[in-house]
């Protein structure tokens, strides 16, 4: 018997009571699997809290689901409708376009055509497995091609075309390096023979099938199991292709290969990748300026405001000069909806309240890998609690499916220790279908930019241990604040950043207080935006976490289940995005930190990103702001300085990622020092973004910096903020049944944040100012 595996998502990640959302489950080794839906409480089997925790509720798909085995259609690619068969050409032609390869090749990839590799039909250019080019032609059983004489080069630019003379069956290759000062690898010094023009007379001529696509970066495909899609997909840039209905002389294409205009005698189509961009980004769609408006059309999200093959690198923007960002990259691993068949569809019942829920899948003895967890968010139709937690879910999106443990070299040494590795895990990382996170590498060495909740996100589900770190994190560890209000019976409902970003401030308004997940990395500018306001037009807000409103994110209007994410010259990253390349698709807005776009986390929550260290966590101790008469409230209940030594992450509450007050990055004046803890290991190192210079002495046992501060600080209209400035605060929460002095502060700021009337200590406004 096969072994069992459930793996699924859902098209919603948040939803409201009466929206119909549906559930895609792909199974292996069993055809059907039992269903319950739940309410998720508590996220975490460590002995030292409650362990996991979970709630059945009766619902409509309760009971057994019929599952199949789904397939994904990974790699990016444009795809060209053309209803009228303009492009199956039954005549001669010449194929052009300019080419940036990326990977060196171990399989064919298609270029630009139109065939079919399982019906041997059509016609195309492509890159051979021998890494040269090659214009191929096959008439339904037999193929027939061209090859370059020298192979190209990763990342250089070249001008390729292809002419065929339908009459005499000649077929000319042409492939000329267009590399400058700035567009490609190697620069005017390297000796290297890029060029390469030869003709051959093919036995052959293309057969045109009329289901056949013509498409750029991938190939037409079939197997008697998942049916059509596409293969030999490419990895690299393209910029600027184009077909003719006749053969074109080489001087033609010289005039094509230096930058001029195609003529418009025989041309079929071209698709100018520089149209179509605006101060707000450009989309997926690449305009063929041609006479018939074939217009391509992206699949899993090719990559816009890219360099093309005339970068000057003079400007840095898409916005300056958008005639030199022609190149659309394409990578053969990238997923953005897996487009799987609906299992189920589910109507959300009207009396449903807020939560966190998630559908239970299990087949077989329902362990291991035969038990899956689809969860998502409830909204409430009507708000009416006073609280609201703000699930992170553009972090959860960030980090999907990472694979850091396998494949990063600083993984292990960050966190100071082996990883324990699970099936999940391996499951994870070797199942290209499902996708990379944002802190991973395309199988071509590019950074990933895009990711997206339309796949089985493994990671974001309940009771999962990051095998790095070993404790439970983003997803999981968030359900330990959700636990605290559960077990302190607060009033709350939910919302994510998916909501947040599309209404703004109007997700946030209709609560006094809202409580943030463990790790609200990255932010969207509305998002950003939404936060300021609360707080200044009078809501209260408690941010739990640590590394919180860092990157610069957002999210396509038409695919919200989509965000990008560029990560630049300085922050804590992964990977760099290439010159010239700093700018979002989405928006054309700068990527990168909010810290280096003038709006530090410090601004909006009085403490910003200062270090990390996974292999152990601190408490904090009380500074003497907490016994001030304006916040002494704040630690009513606490004995003692000492607050956290305790904990499900690493046993303390100050650690994994922290933050720290810091006045010269616009933490407010008036901003009081709760707690902050210390003793940090020297795993604990400043982050880069802080660091100028590199000199001995900035480890967690040596620089004063290395902390997490807990801050308070009023603002107008009777708002506030209150930070712990550490994701392990959190994971405190659970321990000793969530009774602790870690859960006393919060319950104090909580039960003071949600009643009406001014804050307590406010009072002493007036003799504060004269105490400063």
């Amino acid at each position: 018997m096969s072994e069992i595996k459930l793996f699924g998502y859902c098209d919603q990640i948040s939803v409201k009571p009466g929206t119909e959302m549906s559930f895609h489950v792909n199974a292996d080794g069993t055809s059907s699997a039992d269903a319950q839906l739940v309410r998720l409480i508590h996220g975490d089997e460590h002995p030292d809290g409650p362990g996991f925790q979970e709630r059945e509720v009766k619902s409509s798909i309760d009971g057994q689901w019929s599952v199949e085995k789904q397939f994904t259609q990974v790699g990016a690619y444009l795809e060209v409708p053309d209803p009228e068969q303009k492009l199956a050409l039954d005549s001669s032609m010449t194929l052009f376009g300019f080419i940036w390869p990326s990977m060196h090749s171990v399989k064919p990839q298609a270029l630009v055509g139109r065939y079919d590799v399982y019906k041997t039909s059509g016609f195309g250019i492509a890159i051979g497995a021998d890494g040269r080019l090659m214009f191929g032609v096959a008439d339904g059983s037999e193929f027939d091609s061209v090859a370059a004489e020298v192979p190209l080069q990763r990342h250089m630019w070249y001008f390729v075309a292809a002419s065929y003379d339908r009459s005499t069956g000649e077929a000319t290759l042409y492939q000329k390096g267009v590399a400058n000062r700035y567009n490609s690898l190697w620069g005017k010094v390297t000796p290297m023979d890029y060029e390469s023009h030869v003709s051959e007379t093919l036995r052959f001529k293309p057969q045109n099938l009329p289901d056949t696509p013509f498409l750029m970066a991938g190939a037409q495909d079939f197997h008697t199991q998942r049916g059509a899609f596409v293969g030999e997909l490419y990895s690299g840039k393209i910029d600027r292709p184009g077909i003719y209905g006749r053969s074109l002389s080489r001087q033609e294409l010289d005039v094509i290969a230096e930058g001029g205009a195609p003529a418009k005698d025989g041309l079929v189509a071209y698709w100018d990748t520089t149209a179509g961009y605006t101060d707000v980004g450009i989309g997926d769609t690449v305009t063929d300026v041609g006479p018939s408006g074939l217009h391509a059309v992206g699949k899993n999200k090719p990559v816009r405001a890219q360099t093309g093959w005339n970068w000057s690198g003079r400007n840095d923007c898409f916005r300056l000069a958008p005639e030199e960002y022609g190149g659309v990259e394409f990578h053969d691993d990238a997923v953005i909806d897996c487009q799987w068949n609906v299992t189920k569809t589910f109507q959300v019942p009207d009396d449903l309240s807020s939560g966190i829920y998630a559908v239970r899948l299990r087949a077989g003895d329902g362990t291991g890998l035969g038990e899956e967890y689809i969860p998502f968010a409830v909204r409430s139709s009507q708000p009416k609690a006073p609280i609201a937690f703000l699930m992170p879910t553009a972090s959860y999106l960030a980090y999907a499916n990472e694979r850091l443990t396998f494949d990063a070299p600083m993984a292990q040494p960050i966190v100071g220790q082996s990883p324990v590795v699970s099936d999940i895990d391996i499951e994870m990382y070797q199942g290209t279908e499902f996708g990379l996170s944002t802190y991973d590498h395309h199988a071509d060495g590019a950074g990933v930019c895009y990711s997206t909740y339309r796949r089985p996100i493994m990671n974001m589900r309940p009771k999962y241990r990051q095998c790095l770190s070993g404790v439970t994190w983003q997803f999981p560890a968030d359900l330990s604040i959700i636990g605290w209000l559960e077990h302190h019976s607060y009033d709350y409902e939910v919302i994510t950043d998916e909501d947040l970003h599309r209404e703004g401030i109007d997700a946030l308004a209709p609560y006094k207080c809202v409580i943030t997940g463990t790790h609200g990395e990255y932010y969207s500018e509305r998002m950003l935006d939404a936060t300021e306001d609360f707080v200044a037009s009078g809501g209260r807000l408690i941010y739990m976490g640590g590394n919180g409103y860092y990157w610069n994110v957002d999210f396509p209007k038409d695919e919200p289940w989509c965000m990008e994410s560029r990560k630049l010259d300085s922050g804590m990253r992964a990977w760099n995005a290439m010159p010239g390349e700093h700018y979002l698709q989405t928006t054309g807005q700068k990527g990168g930190l909010w810290k280096n776009l003038g709006r530090p986390p410090q601004k909006a929550v009085g403490v910003g990103f200062i270090s990390q260290g996974f292999e152990s966590a601190r408490p904090y101790r009380r500074m003497p702001d907490s016994w001030h008469r304006t916040v002494s409230w704040i630690t009513e209940g606490v004995e003692g300085e000492i607050i956290g030594d305790f904990g499900l992450a690493h046993g303390g509450a100050g650690g994994i990622e922290m933050d720290r007050y810091d006045l010269e990055k616009g933490t407010p004046p008036h901003a009081k020092i709760i707690a902050s803890s210390g003793g940090h290991t020297d795993n604990y190192m400043l982050v880069c973004e802080e660091i100028l210079y590199a000199f001995p002495g900035m480890t967690g046992t040596y620089d004063h910096r290395i902390r997490a501060d807990m801050v308070y600080f009023t603002s107008s209209n009777d708002g506030a903020v209150f930070s712990t400035g550490s994701i392990a605060y959190g994971q405190a929460l659970p321990v000793n049944n969530f009774d602790n002095n870690a859960s006393q502060v919060l319950q104090n700021v909580m039960n003071a944040f949600i009643k009406d009337g001014r804050l307590p200590g406010t009072h002493w406004s007036a003799e504060e100012k004269q105490w400063r």
